[in-house]
């Protein structure tokens, strides 16, 4: 069986079958199988869990340089998961080569990483250009924090409008931090015309979504009888 129709197995919840079917892909050298079949032992999926098993498959294909393997990876050594000891070196580093090879969420960790000096010298003009890439693949959470580079200045020009554009990418996509920063943005009438009405509804939107401090902000107007919903 191909993999796109053992995929196809996976995605229809047969985890039976696309266990049994990667393992076969898997040991005759597939690398994308490896990392499938990697996730599958990391979550228990179609097995028992085994997170000796994960860090196998996923290192066999990381070798092959398979994307989601060095993803996966990264991910596993920056929190120091399944038995793997926290190296935040090897993480950026896992995470750069899952970026350059076209991974849009390890482009938001490696600018993240950039951003904060994790594993790496700090560079806000690099951590800038992976957000952008991020983003330039949809990635709604590397559209916020391309956003509030802008917004401050950091590693890239300070650009109210191109703040407001990013932030705004980030709220359409329902991000919770992006709604909260849109709605900071309306409130202070930056890069756009100032709104509170927009500000307050986005400010709950985010606090719908999760956002804790939207929440606070939200509790505290109804508890001074500014709101009812």
């Amino acid at each position: 069986m191909n993999i796109e129709k053992v995929h196809a197995l996976y995605n229809a919840q047969d985890f039976t079958n696309a266990f049994k079917f990667y393992t076969e892909l898997a040991e005759a050298g597939d690398a994308d199988a490896q990392t499938s079949l990697g996730f599958m032992y990391q979550n228990g999926q179609g097995c028992e869990k085994d997170d000796a098993k994960a860090v196998k498959f996923y290192k066999s294909a990381a070798e092959a340089s398979q994307p989601y393997a060095l993803f996966n990876l990264a991910i596993l050594y920056m929190n120091g998961l399944c038995g793997l000891e926290h190296d935040q070196f090897k993480a950026h580093d896992l995470h750069m080569e899952a970026a350059t090879r076209e991974v849009p969420p390890a482009m938001y960790e490696v600018a993240l990483m950039l951003e904060r000096g994790l594993g790496c010298i700090q560079s806000y003009s690099e951590a800038a250009f992976w957000y952008e890439e991020g983003a330039k693949r949809g990635h709604l959470e590397s559209f916020n924090n391309l956003g509030a580079l802008y917004k401050e200045g950091h590693g890239v020009p300070k650009d109210d409008a191109r703040t407001f554009i990013c932030f705004s990418r980030a709220a359409e996509g329902g991000l919770a931090q992006g709604l909260y920063n849109l709605g900071l943005l309306y409130d202070q009438g930056v890069g756009c015309e100032e709104d509170h009405d927009k500000a307050l509804d986005l400010c709950r939107k985010a606090a719908y979504a999760g956002h804790e401090k939207a929440k606070d902000i939200i509790k505290g107007l109804q508890e001074d009888g500014k709101i009812v919903f």
